[in-house]
């Protein structure tokens, strides 16, 4: 019996032990840590904003992986193409869509907000699922500057969902889920007032609006709007004013940051004095969490390489939609609030006015299953997780693609040099 009570304190520990063991295993150790023994947190920004460290995804095992979780169209991913026209197009295009006037983006996030509003008869939530649909319609409003059409939002936000879930190991991939949301978009094309990249075929522009908007960007809002709403929740603030949650984004996103490892891979190599060098082909992975808890804060990556477009646009939007839940609703939770989220936020939301009735046993029972569902999340992530890695390993979806491209069927720009296994 003791054993049994005990299981929510150490078998997940145990479990997420043994997940990284196997993946490790079935992966490769493949990468160079940064912050680590060759590169300590002092020369992070150093090589991290290197100009050889500008590969992306050629070259390395771990893109396979990362392919197979943001597929389709990883290829055409705007985070996954290699330096060149291509890429210069596709990030143009992309900038050109994200500015907006600060003012204008902050309506829109609000107007985005009231368009899918909070379940009214519902006091337990998860945050990341009451995020979503707001950020599946903002980027839709975004993208071809008008509303949802009914049902595009609940197929916007399944894509998305299922995106996140699979890449948090909680779930596999639902392919028919992401392709209803390509053949969406391909047959919306013409509605798109945006220049699109004229390189990429009808196809491939499909795929481009999908993966850096429909996915990268309603995923990481949802995510930043989760994480901001359980520091609040966890802490018993409930500022709604600008400056109060100016902060609260700005401190969220430093502790609790939305990348965890972004890999580049080496084009050359890189001296680090007294005969320390990081030999072309090295796999570099730098670990923001890591990064940020010895002082540093980098949320959106750093501006010499490739930061994160939406860098001025996420956080003055999230801070509008935050603000506009936390003026409405009190946010309260004993749930455990890690970077990851893998339990997508359990939160009580009660309006403002209303007394929160059942605050404490309702509070209680959110600890109470958020321990358990823990036990057999990490069982699930386990198993479902190192299937996953086992059969991006088998697919080799990135490593087939440059492959193909080396016989003149991409055009991709490549890195000469290849790199050291």
């Amino acid at each position: 019996m003791l054993v049994l009570l005990s299981l929510p304190y150490w078998l997940p520990r145990a479990v997420t032990a043994l997940r990284v063991w196997l993946f490790a295993r079935i992966n490769g150790t493949e990468g160079v840590p940064v912050p680590g023994d060759l590169v300590d947190v002092s020369r992070f920004l150093e090589v991290y904003g290197h100009p050889a460290a500008r590969g992306r995804s050629r070259g390395a095992a771990l893109s396979d992986l990362f392919w197979y979780w943001l597929s389709p169209g990883a290829d055409v991913h705007q985070e996954h193409l290699e330096p060149g026209p291509r890429h210069a197009e596709v990030a143009a295009c992309t900038r050109r869509v994200l500015t907006l006037p600060s003012r204008r983006a902050a309506s829109m996030a609000v107007e985005s907000l009231r368009a899918a509003p909070p379940p009214a008869d519902r006091r337990l939530v998860r945050l990341r699922d009451l995020a979503m649909p707001v950020w599946a319609e903002f980027y839709h409003r975004l993208v071809f500057g008008e509303p949802c059409p009914p049902g595009v939002r609940e197929l916007i936000v399944a894509h998305a969902d299922d995106v996140v879930t699979s890449l948090k190991c909680c779930g596999l991939r639902h392919m028919d889920r992401r392709l209803r949301l390509t053949a969406y978009l391909e047959s919306s094309l013409d509605r798109v007032p945006h220049l699109l990249p004229a390189s990429l075929s009808r196809r491939e522009q499909a795929y481009y609006l999908q993966g850096t908007f429909f996915n990268t960007a309603v995923v990481q809002s949802s995510e930043a709007t989760a994480h901001a709403l359980m520091v609040a929740a966890t802490e018993g603030r409930g500022e709604g004013d600008g400056p109060a949650v100016g902060e609260l984004i700005e401190e969220t996103l430093r502790r609790f940051p939305l990348f965890g490892v972004a890999h580049r891979v080496t084009y050359e190599d890189i001296g680090l004095g007294r005969d320390s060098v990081i030999p072309a082909g090295s796999v570099l992975c730098f670990n923001y969490p890591e990064f940020h808890a010895k002082g540093g804060n980098i949320p959106f990556g750093v501006p010499t390489n490739r930061p994160c477009p939406a860098w001025h646009l996420a956080p003055l939007t999230v801070q509008a939609v935050v603000a506009e839940l936390l003026g409405a609703y009190t946010f309260t939770t004993w749930a455990a609030h890690t970077r990851s989220l893998p339990n997508r936020g359990p939160c009580l939301m009660t309006p403002h006015g209303q007394a929160a009735r059942l605050r404490l046993p309702l509070l209680a029972y959110l600890r109470v299953r958020d321990r358990w569902e823990e036990v057999t999340r990490s069982i699930a992530q386990l198993v479902l997780g190192t299937y996953m890695v086992w059969d991006a390993r088998r697919l080799r979806l990135c490593e087939r693609h440059f492959l193909l491209d080396e016989k003149g069927n991409h055009h991709d720009p490549a890195p000469r040099r290849g790199p050291r296994r």
